[in-house]
């Protein structure tokens, strides 16, 4: 093979070799924020911390006192207000999982898995033993409902960003329809990259 040859051969080489992916296994809990995007633990903080302030707020006394017993809570839709994607989703169940593992509410399922369950009770009727089956009109009501909305706002200039984050959630009594709780947390990011990564 002629010295040409071998140069553009060792050049393109080299060139792949430049273009591999590297991938390093993390521990899931670790801080990692590599865009200024919303991530897992922007939506794991969130959570732990607006629900530790729901639940030392006064409504939470008061619903013990007045029910004789833990309130049962259900959350509702979170919505997405903001300029770029987020698992909602994935909001919602640290929002789930803080409340129940606080051992102060009680918890019931959310409107889809509700409608699973109901599937399941349907079949049960048809198929299912009559000393294992299991009837409909048992199911725990919610006393309180929680819901919200995350919202951004992106301050842009050249190659450096602010990017605002703002979760506001509120907690309703499902018969009144009061709310009983109004809780807001902010997260503010500093992001700098090159312009056309913008």
């Amino acid at each position: 093979m002629s010295s040409p040859r071998i140069f553009v051969a060792l050049a393109a080489a080299l060139a792949l070799s430049g273009c591999g992916t590297s991938v390093t296994r993390m521990d899931a809990g670790a801080v990692k924020d590599v865009s200024g995007h919303w991530n897992d633990t922007d939506s794991r903080l969130v959570a732990e911390e607006m629900i530790s302030d729901c639940l030392s707020r006064p409504w939470y006394s008061k619903a013990q006192a007045d029910l004789g017993k833990n309130p049962i809570v259900i959350v509702g839709a979170v919505r997405n207000q903001s300029s770029e994607h987020i698992a909602t989703d994935t909001f919602v169940e640290d929002l789930q999982r803080s409340l129940i593992n606080s051992g102060k509410v009680d918890f019931v399922a959310s409107k889809n898995e509700r409608g699973e369950v109901r599937d399941e009770r349907a079949d049960q009727d048809t198929h299912a033993s009559e000393d294992t089956r299991n009837a409909n009109g048992q199911e725990t009501g919610a006393n309180f409902m929680l819901s919200g909305t995350i919202n951004s706002i992106v301050d842009q200039e050249g190659g450096k960003a602010v990017v605002f984050f703002q979760t506001n959630l509120k907690l309703l009594n499902m018969k009144t329809h009061q709310i009983v709780w109004n809780g807001q947390k902010k997260i503010k990011k500093y992001v700098t990259r090159s312009r056309a990564a913008f």
